[in-house]
């Protein structure tokens, strides 16, 4: 009788293939992820910076605004430089805890996000159907609360999914066909069948996803239909506050249904994936200071008083720099 002698073993680290089918673009592709990287981290940066230095900020839609930046600038740091390094010096390797550290990053504080969202549009909530009553309701000690309820949820969140990834066994390929440790392409490596584990972590992500959507979009029903009551100037200052959100919101939800959507369609290239990717976890981050300095009259104003930008803000904003820099002078 012949006994068969089977050697199990733990992969011990992951090659991070980058972009997988776009080999030859690789140059191209570190200079254009290198200037995202480098937008959005900046862009985020001088958001915090303003509300930290101008005084007139120091509110709680600003105090939610930075814990949204903040959020911005960790996500595409725990993706791109290591991103940047498979690149440009195909340092792919990436050991295990590595790995999964970078994963469980990525997903705590893209759920942080989803929860920051539901706190501000809240903050947008009770600042147009309860004026007066706005600076009882959202105090300093709420504030720290909400975003401290926000920062937990978000954390806590991706537990549950990242232990059942750390418990299977990797005893095959190593090499992830993505541009960091996503979920999925590092689950089905394991040795075993993870269709109930990566079923279970979809399902999770889509309630986490979704509920957070609906609760923003019933909030913003609420508020438009205050608005709608409102006499026409008041109606329009009420919506400039809360349309640099909602555009937020609407370009979160779509990017992320795209990522889940090219997850759950086997037959998309995964050069599609990653581009896809890209879009949620790289754009958004930098188009998110853009969206809400260039509706904001007050960090506008802040960007003229502490770095000294009033004349390329005149050259962009000729009517609005004036305004604003008049009305300072004259207070």
């Amino acid at each position: 009788m012949n006994n068969a002698s089977v050697t199990v073993y733990q992969v011990e680290e992951f090659l991070i293939d980058g972009v997988p089918g776009l080999e030859e673009y690789q140059a191209a592709l570190f200079a254009v992820f290198l200037l995202v990287y480098f937008l959005a981290f900046a862009g985020n940066l001088f958001i915090l910076i303003m509300v930290i230095l101008d005084r007139r900020l120091h509110t709680p839609m600003y105090f939610f605004l930075c814990n949204l930046s903040f959020v911005d600038i960790v996500i595409p740091t725990a993706i791109i430089p290591k991103l940047l390094a498979v690149l440009v010096a195909n340092e792919k390797h990436i050991s295990f805890t590595g790995c999964f550290v970078q994963m469980y990053a990525v997903i705590a504080f893209g759920s942080t996000e989803w929860f920051l969202l539901i706190v501000m549009s809240y903050d947008r909530y009770v600042a147009i159907v309860k004026p007066l009553h706005y600076h009882v309701i959202i105090n300093p000690r709420a504030c720290v609360v909400l975003a401290g309820a926000a920062w937990g949820l978000g954390l806590l969140a991706p537990l549950p999914a990242i232990f059942m990834a750390t418990k299977q066994q990797y005893c095959g390929s190593n090499k992830i066909l993505y541009c960091f440790c996503d979920y999925s392409p590092v689950v089905t490596l394991a040795c075993a069948d993870v269709t109930n584990a990566i079923n279970i972590a979809f399902i999770f992500a889509m309630l986490v996803i979704n509920i957070s959507f609906l609760l923003v979009l019933w909030t913003y029903f609420r508020i438009l239909t205050i608005i709608q009551k409102m006499a026409a100037a008041d109606r329009s200052k009420a919506f400039s506050t809360c349309s640099s959100h909602l555009s937020v919101v609407v370009t979160y939800f779509l990017s992320t249904a795209l990522v889940y959507i090219a997850v759950k369609i086997g037959t998309i290239p995964e050069y599609s994936r990653v581009i896809i990717g890209v879009f949620y976890y790289f754009l958004t981050p930098m188009l998110n200071p853009i969206i809400y300095t260039l509706r904001n009259e007050k960090i506008k104003l802040a960007a003229v008083k502490y770095l000294r930008l009033n004349l390329g803000l005149k050259a962009v904003f000729p009517q609005r720099v004036h305004s604003v820099t008049g009305s300072s002078l004259k207070a």
